[in-house]
């Protein structure tokens, strides 16, 4: 099964193409029910969205400190955290991550150049259950989670009640720091 969980329009549809496309086995995209923010993309990163993990916003100095690493409906939030940690001084990258499986299978080269092993302070946000995220963090960094049934309310406040803000990754990012 591949999974999908894409964070706005445009990695939805290259999350239905892959889909459409693919001949090994079933596919599962997960959607959000809020409106998300469109993510502005060079060509090279709209390329790179097929490959399931990218570089969707480099740090200031191109050199980051930490990466923040998202999916689906969170990745607006650590994009707002990234504007948050950059205030202070802080060089971070963030990830958009719509399909591990996906980008699991790249070659070695570009899951380095995405999630190079000198940056060994990372953080992942995904509203969902944190085992997975892990072989992305390893033990210096930190999964923001959820590892049990969730509540009913509107999102907004569902968030908020559950640490999913920009202001809460900002902190789990300095917090490693």
């Amino acid at each position: 099964m591949s999974v999908w969980r894409p964070c706005d329009a445009v990695e939805s549809a290259v999350a239905w193409k892959y889909a459409i496309e693919r001949k090994d086995g079933p596919s599962s995209l997960i959607f959000s029910r809020q409106n998300l923010p469109h993510q502005t993309r060079d060509a090279a990163q709209l390329a790179n969205i097929a490959r399931g993990g990218y570089v969707l916003s480099e740090a200031a100095n191109g050199k980051p400190d930490t990466i923040i690493i998202a999916t689906g409906s969170e990745v607006g939030l650590a994009m707002e955290a990234q504007k948050l940690l950059a205030a202070k001084g802080k060089n971070v990258r963030v990830v958009s991550m719509p399909s591990t499986d996906a980008f699991d299978v790249q070659d070695a080269a570009y899951r380095e150049s995405v999630l190079p092993k000198a940056v060994t302070k990372r953080v992942v946000v995904e509203a969902g259950v944190t085992d997975g995220w892990y072989k992305y963090t390893g033990l210096s960094g930190k999964v923001i989670g959820l590892d049990r049934f969730g509540e009913s309310a509107p999102a907004g406040q569902l968030f908020k009640h559950f640490g999913f803000t920009a202001e809460n990754v900002a902190k789990a990012v300095e917090e490693i720091l």
